[in-house]
């Protein structure tokens, strides 16, 4: 599959590159976030991303919420801005890989769309071609990915990593929980709005926590640090400096971006129709149905049920209580934004339908479950 097109060279950069994949979830705009707080600290990060489909948003549909954000960039214009600010996420060229179209097709009649192997050559194919020396993996499992159990996710990630080790890339994967939405927002320029929250520094902990182990991940094997342990702290002080936020900035601009949106995130269209979801009772919430919740995002117009529809960029849900959080009785649990007319009530029930309160309290799991590398797979601590 690889073979099957063209494959990018990106030693002309002069430094090890690095790129990062997510097997996706809801409220997942962590590379958003990464890619130019990594880049900040010198280490070139080159992203072909993807669009989004069914319940998991995509990361080239998020920023395309910024007026003039430009995605098709040419494998040239790719790779000087790759040199010139180190940074660049881009939708994948179709002479990447062009075996992994027909090969998904035929998956789709097959029903073998679900097979994890299949799924891993889909992923490495356009990665490998892509051209970077090393990769960190994001894998999720949950009641919100794909990998819905540890014993799926952790073959995924072990697979992903074999891949690109035995293609001569450096590689580890971190598998991390999606039995909830990943922050507070969810939709498209409602998570642009998170991103640069999160690049001032006003991130939620669950996804700076994801953010900054892959991000230590990437500075150690660009060669910027000794450990991963060094690498968060070099990012951590990036951050707060700044330095990941001017990074945003620059790539938007170089890409075509309107960076007056940066600056003020007021100027992105609001939705018609808010409705804030109150808690029925009072209790404390054990589960979030995160499949149904990235369903509903669909629904309010914030996702795609074919690869034709058209986005709303303003629809989504801001979250406001979490696993584990206490709810009073008519307490704001979430609030979704949409333009639809028609079905609000019918979404808002399922809304409802899809948020489990208890009277006892309780904790919700851990956000980064287990590190797999070339050694084997490792519990975090």
């Amino acid at each position: 599959m690889l073979d099957s097109g063209d494959s990018i060279d990106l030693s002309s950069i002069g430094k090890i590159t690095v790129d990062k994949h997510s097997t996706g979830g809801v409220g997942d705009k962590v590379s958003l976030i990464l890619a130019p707080l990594v880049a900040s600290l010198g280490v070139p990060v080159p992203m072909m991303s993807g669009r989004g489909l069914g319940h998991s948003g995509g990361t080239l549909d998020k920023l395309e919420a910024i007026p003039g954000y430009r995605v098709g960039l040419t494998e040239e214009e790719f790779i000087n801005q790759v040199k010139e600010i180190g940074v660049a996420i881009i939708g994948q060229t179709r002479s990447l890989a062009p075996a992994d179209a027909k090969m998904y097709a035929l998956r789709d009649v097959i029903a073998t769309v679900d097979s994890i192997p299949l799924i891993a050559g889909s992923i490495m194919s356009k990665k490998l071609a892509a051209g970077p020396n090393a990769f960190v993996f994001d894998v999720k499992t949950g009641n919100g990915a794909f990998m819905r159990t540890m014993e799926m996710a952790e073959e995924m990630a072990r697979t992903l990593v074999d891949i690109a080790i035995l293609s001569g890339r450096q590689a580890q994967a971190l598998i991390t929980d999606m039995d909830q939405p990943l922050g507070y927002y969810a939709g498209n320029a409602l998570e642009i709005y998170e991103t640069i929250q999160c690049l001032k520094g006003e991130g939620p902990e669950d996804l700076m926590t994801v953010i900054m182990e892959i991000a230590g991940m990437m500075l150690m094997m660009g060669g910027k640090a000794d450990s991963v342990e060094v690498g968060k702290s070099l990012a951590q002080t990036a951050l707060d400096e700044g330095k990941g936020l001017a990074k945003f900035k620059e790539m938007v601009a170089a890409q075509g971006g309107d960076t007056a949106y940066i600056d003020n995130p007021d100027l992105f269209p609001k939705a018609g129709t808010i409705v804030p979801v109150k808690a029925p009772r009072a209790g404390f919430i054990h589960g979030i149905d995160t499949l149904e919740m990235g369903m509903i995002c669909v629904a309010l117009g914030a996702g795609r049920e074919m690869a034709d529809d058209v986005l709303d960029m303003s629809a989504g849900i801001i979250f406001s209580k979490k696993v584990g959080d206490q709810v009073e009785e008519g307490e704001t649990m979430l609030t979704l934004f949409t333009n639809k007319k028609e079905g609000v009530d019918t979404i808002v029930n399922r809304a409802l339908a899809g948020i489990k309160i208890q009277d006892s309290p309780c904790q919700p799991n851990p956000i980064i479950y287990k590190v797999v590398n070339k050694d084997g797979i490792f519990d975090f601590s």
